[in-house]
C-alpha cells in the first residue's frame, strides 16, 4: 500500500485528462506520473532520508509528493514562511535530503551539510526521452508517507509522521475512484506545507478532479480564478471567506459563479456569524465543514450540505446552532467527549475530545506513536456533543480560560462580539486577574465606518451570557494575529493584553 497508487490508477484510467494547473501551465495525469517518476529516479540509491519541498502552490507540489512516494522516501513540506535561520534547523534535521526549492527561496538560506538541492521549475517539464521502466512501487503500508512540522507556536517544531496505511485508509474510505465528472475543477489555495494542501492533491488525484493551485491567497485573484477556470469546487479557511465576502460587499453586486457547486471549510474554528453571511452571499452553493488535525491525515467530522441548509431553514434552536458544529464524525472514526479522569461524558458535558480510526496516526518522530493502548488520540480540542452526535468545538484546551475555578470557553463569547454590527473580528484570551487568577480578556477589530467602546461591548456581552462571561479587559486592533490557515495566535495576543490596562 503506497499513496503513488492513487496516482497510478488516475493515469491508467484517464491519463490525458488534465490534473493539475497553475498560471496558465497543466499537467496531464499521464504527465503527472511521468514528471513524478523521473523525479524518482534521483531519490534512489539509498542516499536520502526524506525529500524536502520549500515551493509555494504550484505543480511542483504534486509531483513532489507523488517521487517522494515512488521512491519510498518520506514527503516533508517546508513552511516558506519561517526565517532562514528556522528553516535551517528543520533541514538540519532532515538529512540527508533531497530538497526542490524555489531558487529565491534559497537565497536566504545557508544550506546545511547532507542537503541536495534541485531547481522546483526543472521538474515540471516531462522527460524527454523515456526514463526507462518505473522503479518498482514499494509496498510497505508501515512506511512513513508524509512528515509535516508543526508550527512551533510554542517551542521547538514537532515531526507529526503519517505512513502509507493511515493515508490511504482516509483516501480510501472518504473518495470514490474517478467519481469526478471531467468539467470538474477543485479550487487550492492552501499551503502545500498543510495536511489540506496535501489531502485536497491526494484526493482529487483518485476522483479524477482537476485541481487548481493559487500560489498566494488574495480575495481578488480567488474569485477571478472561479471565472477563469469554471471552479466547481474550492476549499477554504475562516479568514479567507471573511476575506471574501468583505471584498464582494465593497464590489456592491451579487455573487455570480455558475460553475460553482460547492465550498468546503475547515482548519480553525467558524463562527456561526459568519457562516450564516456565507451561506446568504453563495446562494445554492453546498457547504461543507471540514473538522481534522494533522495527525488524523485530515478529515475526522463532516458538517454536510444537508446539515447547513437543515439549520438554517430550521426554527427549533437545537437544530439552527449546529452551524456552530463541526458535524458528526466519519463512518469510519470514532469520538468520545471525556473528562480529566478519562470518563466518556453524556451529550451536552464539555470536555477534551478524544478520536480513533484506522486513519488516526497520532505519531511524533522522536516521541513515538501518543495513542492509548486502546487506539484513542487525545485531540486537545475541547469540545462536547450534542444528542445527536454533532460536535461543538470550545478551542484548544490550553485556551481555556479559568476564572476563579470555573472553565469559560473563548468561542461562546467570541460569537456573541461578531453579532455586534460595529465587530468585524474579536478573540478572547485569558487575562491575569488578582480576584479571580484569570480574567476574560478581548482584541476587536472595529468595522470600517463603524464605531464602538469598550463599555458598549461589555454591555453587550452581558446581555447575551453570564456576568463571569464579560470581558473584563477590550482592547481594540486594525487587525488580528493569524497564522497562514486562519488560526488566531492567541499567545501572542495573551501577551499583548498583559501589559495593558
Amino acid at each position: 500500500m503506497n499513496v503513488a497508487m492513487l496516482l497510478d490508477m488516475a493515469a491508467d484510467a484517464f491519463g490525458q485528462r488534465i490534473a493539475v494547473t497553475c498560471e496558465h501551465r497543466s499537467l496531464t495525469y499521464a504527465q503527472l506520473r511521468s514528471a513524478a517518476r523521473a523525479a524518482a529516479l534521483q531519490l534512489g540509491a539509498g542516499r536520502f532520508a526524506h525529500a524536502a519541498l520549500l515551493d509555494t502552490n504550484g505543480l511542483t507540489a504534486p509531483i513532489a509528493l507523488f517521487a517522494s512516494a515512488y521512491a519510498g522516501l518520506p514527503y516533508a513540506p517546508l513552511n516558506y514562511r519561517l526565517t532562514g535561520a528556522e528553516l535551517e534547523e528543520l533541514l538540519r534535521r532532515l538529512a540527508p535530503a533531497w530538497l526542490l526549492a524555489r531558487p529565491e527561496f534559497l537565497a536566504r538560506l545557508k544550506v546545511p551539510a547532507g542537503i541536495e538541492c534541485a531547481e522546483a521549475g526543472r521538474v515540471i517539464a516531462p522527460p524527454a526521452a523515456d526514463p526507462g521502466p518505473p522503479p518498482e512501487l514499494p509496498s510497505d503500508p508501515g512506511a512513513v508517507a508524509i512528515q509535516l512540522f508543526t508550527s512551533g507556536t510554542s517551542g521547538t517544531p514537532k515531526a507529526a509522521l503519517l505512513r502509507h496505511e493511515h493515508v490511504m485508509s482516509y483516501i480510501l474510505g472518504t473518495v470514490e475512484f474517478g467519481a469526478a465528472a471531467e468539467d470538474e475543477a477543485a479550487l487550492v489555495a492552501v499551503p502545500p506545507y498543510h495536511i489540506a494542501g496535501i489531502s485536497a492533491v491526494l484526493s482529487s488525484t483518485y476522483s479524477g478532479r482537476r485541481l487548481v493551485m493559487l500560489p498566494s491567497f488574495e480575495p481578488a485573484a480567488w474569485l477571478q480564478l472561479l471565472h477563469e477556470q469554471a471552479i466547481t469546487h474550492a476549499f477554504v479557511v475562516p479568514t479567507m471567506l471573511v476575506r471574501i465576502m468583505e471584498y464582494l460587499a465593497q464590489q456592491h453586486a451579487p455573487a455570480r459563479f455558475p460553475a460553482l457547486r460547492a465550498i468546503a471549510y475547515g482548519g480553525g474554528r467558524m463562527p456561526r456569524p459568519v457562516i450564516e453571511r456565507a451561506l446568504a452571499s453563495f446562494a445554492g452553493v453546498d457547504f461543507t465543514n471540514a473538522y481534522g488535525l494533522t495527525e488524523t491525515s485530515a478529515t475526522v467530522c463532516l458538517l454536510s450540505p444537508a446539515d447547513h441548509r437543515a439549520a438554517v431553514q430550521s426554527e427549533d434552536p437545537h437544530v439552527r446552532r449546529r452551524l456552530g458544529s463541526v458535524g458528526k464524525p466519519l463512518p469510519t472514526v470514532e469520538l468520545e467527549v471525556r473528562d480529566a479522569a478519562g470518563r466518556a461524558l453524556a451529550a451536552e458535558e464539555p470536555g477534551l475530545v478524544f478520536v480513533r480510526g484506522a486513519q488516526v496516526a497520532g505519531e511524533y518522530r522522536g516521541s513515538g506513536s501518543l495513542l492509548d493502548a486502546q487506539g484513542w488520540f487525545a485531540t486537545q480540542d475541547r469540545g462536547w456533543l450534542d444528542a445527536h452526535g454533532y460536535l461543538f468545538l470550545e478551542g484548544r484546551a490550553d485556551d481555556v480560560i479559568v476564572r476563579g475555578g470555573e472553565n469559560i470557553s473563548p468561542g461562546e463569547i467570541e460569537e456573541v462580539l461578531l453579532r455586534h454590527p460595529a465587530v468585524a473580528d474579536a478573540a478572547v484570551v485569558a487575562v491575569p486577574s488578582e480576584q479571580w487568577g484569570e480574567a476574560v480578556g478581548a482584541a476587536v477589530v472595529v468595522r470600517a465606518g463603524a464605531a464602538a467602546t469598550a463599555e458598549e461591548l461589555q454591555r453587550w456581552v452581558h446581555g447575551h451570557l453570564r456576568s463571569s462571561r464579560v470581558p473584563e479587559r477590550v482592547v481594540f486592533r486594525r487587525e488580528l494575529p493569524y497564522n497562514e490557515m486562519g488560526k488566531v495566535l492567541r499567545r501572542i495576543l495573551r501577551e499583548q493584553l498583559k501589559g495593558e490596562p
